[in-house]
């Protein structure tokens, strides 16, 4: 498996968004295109969680802590840190952090606190601001069920435990289009109206891309 192939996995359950402005979550050592024999699971990178991973032929440590959070200027050995980041270069070690976004995401670490502690009707208490964006489109009405399928298959449209959510209003478009234009409805340089839907959606603003690009395909 390739280790972007793992690392999106990942982000998909704890997307980078959610860290925090001082964290440093993510791929820290490692090529995304490189094949991965095995990974060690830890709670922090010492040289012990990297004499382990060399022993046992592993190439990927997947860590809650960062071992590094700010710019490192010199690697001289000086410190933990720097043996570490060294060692694992030089074993071709990749090192994978998910922190302050996965203490963020249900499932992830705090949910799973909240779960031990047997606590009930548990929320985010800080949730991540302007997260969210709304998407807002025209779409004739034969069309309107696959551009939906395609928006929410791309991630869009979560509310809490539901998905597939979305708003959608009838009514009648109106447009023509010059010489230089090729109307899917319609023809050229004759007004033409169509009955269409306004979708109405929202989605992490994180996956814009993703959502953007399904709408573009899935749209007439």
């Amino acid at each position: 498996m390739l280790l972007k192939q793992i690392t999106q996995y990942i982000e998909s359950v704890a997307p980078l968004a959610f860290q925090e402005s001082y964290d440093n979550a993510g791929l820290i050592i490692g090529n995304p295109n490189d094949e991965i024999s095995g990974a060690l699971i830890s709670l922090d990178i010492t040289e012990d969680v990297l004499d382990e991973a060399i022993q046992k032929e592993l190439n990927l440590v997947i860590c809650h802590h960062p071992i590094v959070f700010s710019g490192i200027k010199k690697l001289n050995g000086k410190n933990y840190i720097e043996r570490c980041v060294a060692k694992a270069i030089k074993n071709d070690i990749a090192i994978y952090a998910a922190h302050t976004n996965l203490d963020s995401v249900f499932g992830g670490v705090n949910s799973k606190i909240c779960e031990k502690l047997e606590l009930q009707h548990c929320r985010i208490l800080a949730p991540t601001s302007n997260f969210l964006k709304k998407l807002v489109t025209f779409v004739p009405t034969e069309q309107a069920e696959q551009v939906r399928l395609a928006l929410f298959e791309a991630g869009a449209g979560h509310i809490g435990n539901y998905d597939s959510c979305s708003f959608n209003l009838g009514g009648d478009g109106t447009f023509r289009g010059n010489d230089q234009t090729n109307p899917f409805v319609g023809k050229r340089n004759q007004l033409h109206t169509e009955k269409e839907i306004r979708i109405e959606t929202i989605f992490p603003k994180h996956i814009q891309s993703k959502v953007i690009q399904a709408l573009l395909k899935a749209h007439p």
